[in-house]
């Protein structure tokens, strides 16, 4: 998800990587330094906050006020439905008759116990 962070009167794109209430996770080339304050924009969210860290192209945005839970959730995608496989094998109808000869001469290969 896509992100800005405005400071100094200069807009920096960024991935938002976490959001919470009570700060986000960042990921963008030139981050500003720890301590700068700055606003934190997603959408129609805007919120003061500081640099709280940085580690190479990630770092931790310590908001000044929490967030509610209902504007958090505005910001945050719904879980894509999982699928549930289908594991099935396939019918031995769709064997081809060479196919079903080399399964009977694997069969009769190997020796069978007799009553």
């Amino acid at each position: 998800m896509s992100a800005s962070l405005e400071l100094s009167g200069t807009s920096l794109p960024v991935k938002l990587r976490n959001l919470s209430s009570e700060g986000a996770l960042v990921e963008g080339e030139k981050l500003p330094v720890e301590g700068a304050s700055l606003l934190f924009r997603k959408g129609d969210l805007s919120v003061a906050g500081t640099i709280a860290w940085v580690k190479g192209r990630q770092a931790g945005v310590s908001f000044t006020q929490r967030l509610d839970p209902e504007q958090l959730l505005r910001h945050v995608p719904a879980p894509r439905a999982r699928v549930t496989p289908a594991f099935r094998r396939p019918g031995l109808t769709k064997f081809t008759d060479e196919d079903q000869g080399y399964g009977g001469a694997w069969h009769w290969r190997f020796p069978h116990a007799t009553d």
